[in-house]
């Protein structure tokens, strides 16, 4: 089809003046090289990263996208297959370092900042989040290896972790315990040789078995005999699949058998497995870190998977969104409502108000997510290398709070953006003939990745918000008053920085009423903390729509091109919609909150 409306994205897989203006006019990365560890980077080498990771991402995992979803990994003869794209693909961004982009020189890292590694990796995600799952696993896993195992054990695995030469999995969950962590019953008994017999299974663990290396090394949350009940009983261990010797040279298969295949509605292009560890009294795992200590471990590997699924879900709502914008612009069909002639020429789908209402959504949607999750990669720059003791801890405050916002917003809205793409395709979009039910689908398992919404909810309200005395909460009300009171200043955004100001106040009125509820009566405080999460993910949300345009308004005036005016007053205008048709939501919930209704928690099982 013809292209009749404005011009068409360089690219598909993310609008790159949006991932430029975010790292460099809002965020401010290119400030980063001035800091001993990135001091050999500037802003022309963050943008070769950039530039290789967008390469690799489009020729090697975009285009296999659809094919590992309608081919998807099998289980025959005990082994996984999958289509030989998935490892071409793996080897190319291996080849290039991508899998260790913030490490050390010397482990064959980058030593970029963390920011830059995440915008990196958001290419990466867009093309082909299937595919991209295996090393995003593999990192984590390395991170805790690196952080809490042995001098033994890193020798042993972390230079393979981070090579890619072994690709990694964390395996939590358990069939009859699910999110519970405190019923999981996988057992860990001593050995003399300080070794380890494991026994039990696990189930839902992404990139449990494959091919595609020579090695996976599993991270496994059991119990040794004798430990305390509940989470504080919990210990990790390093399980491999092969056994590996002290040389780093394969030994002789671990007794770790695959059971089985999970087939998903989407993600169907990452294997998802059911594990069984010693079945033949022969496992062998590895104590990592301090026996019942495995929860707080993995929690360091959690975080940072929450916030690559909160990206995740990201780039698979911008992805579904220039789809969308792109065919709205192509698609030529029926005429605006006051034009009667049946012979007028039909317009592009782009002319209708109700289309572009759904695309400015997407927009408000995505781009302010996206912001999000550069913010937070942004924080944890700074409390790795910011310039005092105070900031380094200030962020790692504000990290800690915005992390279940980080993860459950975008999942939350940037599916509601791919709902919306499938919309202004129509029937089309329903089918598989255009790629926005893909999206779709794969988007919606990241409301349950790492932990669902309820989930995220109750550690935001229940943890996040009140601990140190609410010492975040008052962090993020010193961060969020700065930008109010600049806002306040420029005519454009006045009215803008007085509703967010209204919204502070709403969440800190619901907290003054909740908190002290939660000592008293905690099952009701908490009854309705989703709804606390989405209040407060929406004024998060708004102040990084503020902090952009208060970029967008400098700059607008000395746009350099018409194409940079005009990104920037798209940017304004999305702004001006999230507070116009989204802040406002979070008045009545607040409200609702403060009344500490319990028509749910009231509610009986037998009157369902």
């Amino acid at each position: 089809m013809q292209n009749t409306g404005g011009p068409l994205p360089e690219s598909l897989l993310i609008n790159r003046r949006d991932l430029d203006f975010q790292l460099f006019e809002v965020l401010q990365a290119e400030a980063l090289a001035q800091r001993p560890r990135h001091a050999d980077h500037s802003r022309e080498t963050f943008t070769a990263a950039l530039d290789t990771a967008h390469t690799i991402a489009e020729e090697k995992f975009a285009p296999h996208n659809r094919a590992s979803d309608e081919h998807e990994p099998t289980f025959e003869n005990g082994r996984v297959r999958m289509i030989p794209e998935v490892r071409e693909a793996l080897d190319a961004f291996c080849a290039v370092g991508l899998l260790a982009p913030t490490k050390d020189y010397e482990q064959g890292g980058m030593q970029l900042p963390v920011v830059v590694a995440q915008a990196c990796s958001a290419l990466f995600k867009s093309a082909n989040g299937a595919t991209t799952s295996y090393v995003g696993l593999t990192l984590g896993n390395a991170n805790v290896i690196e952080r809490f195992g042995s001098e033994a054990q890193k020798a042993k695995y972390l230079a393979a972790l981070l090579s890619g030469r072994f690709f990694g999995t964390m395996a939590l969950t358990e069939p009859q315990a699910g999110s519970s962590l405190s019923d999981l019953t996988t057992s860990a008994t001593p050995q003399p040789d300080g070794t380890y017999r494991i026994k039990g299974s696990k189930i839902f663990i992404s990139g449990g078995d494959h091919e595609l290396r020579e090695n996976i090394v599993h991270l496994v949350l059991a119990r040794i005999p004798g430990a305390p009940p509940g989470v504080k009983g919990i210990s990790l261990f390093s399980v491999p699949k092969f056994r590996v010797n002290s040389d780093g040279s394969l030994g002789p298969r671990n007794d770790v058998t695959l059971s089985g295949l999970i087939h998903k509605a989407g993600w169907r292009g990452t294997t998802s497995t059911m594990l069984s560890f010693g079945d033949e009294d022969a496992c062998e795992g590895e104590l990592v870190g301090q026996p019942h200590q495995g929860l707080a471990c993995m929690f360091h590997m959690m975080n940072e998977a929450r916030i690559g699924v909160g990206m995740g879900a990201v780039m698979y709502g911008y992805r579904g969104y220039l789809a969308s914008l792109q065919y709205a612009r192509e698609r030529l069909q029926g005429r605006p409502p006051a034009a009667k002639d049946p012979l007028q020429p039909q317009v592009p789908l782009v002319a209708h108000a109700d289309v572009r209402r759904m695309l400015l959504a997407q927009k408000a949607y995505v781009e302010g997510a996206f912001a999000l999750g550069l913010y937070a990669a942004r924080l944890v720059d700074e409390q790795r290398t910011g310039t005092s003791d105070a900031a380094r801890a200030e962020a790692g405050l504000l990290l800690d709070l915005l992390t279940p916002i980080v993860k459950s917003w975008p999942a939350q809205w940037c599916l509601e953006a791919n709902s919306l793409a499938i919309q202004i395709h129509g029937g089309y979009g329903y089918t598989r003939e255009y790629p926005v039910e893909q999206f779709w689908r794969d988007n919606r398992l990241n409301m349950i990745h790492e932990g669902t919404h309820g989930i995220q909810a109750l550690d935001l309200l229940g943890r996040k918000a009140v601990m140190q005395q609410g010492a975040a909460i008052a962090l993020f009300g010193r961060e969020l008053q700065a930008t109010v009171e600049e806002a306040r200043t420029r005519p454009a955004l006045a009215p803008h920085a007085e509703a967010l100001q209204v919204a502070w106040g709403d969440v800190l009125a619901t907290l003054a009423v909740l908190t002290p509820l939660l000592r008293s009566e905690g099952d009701r405080a908490l009854t309705n903390a989703s709804v606390f999460l989405e209040a407060f993910g929406h004024t998060v949300l708004a102040w990084t729509w503020l902090r952009q345009a208060l970029v967008a308004d400098g700059a607008l005036a000395q746009a350099a091109t018409p194409q940079d005016a005009d990104f920037y007053r798209g940017k304004l205008q999305a702004c001006r919609w999230f507070f116009h048709w989204e802040l406002p939501r979070t008045a009545p919930q607040h409200a609702l909150l403060r009344s500490l209704d319990d028509s749910t928690l009231a509610m009986q099982d037998a009157w369902f």
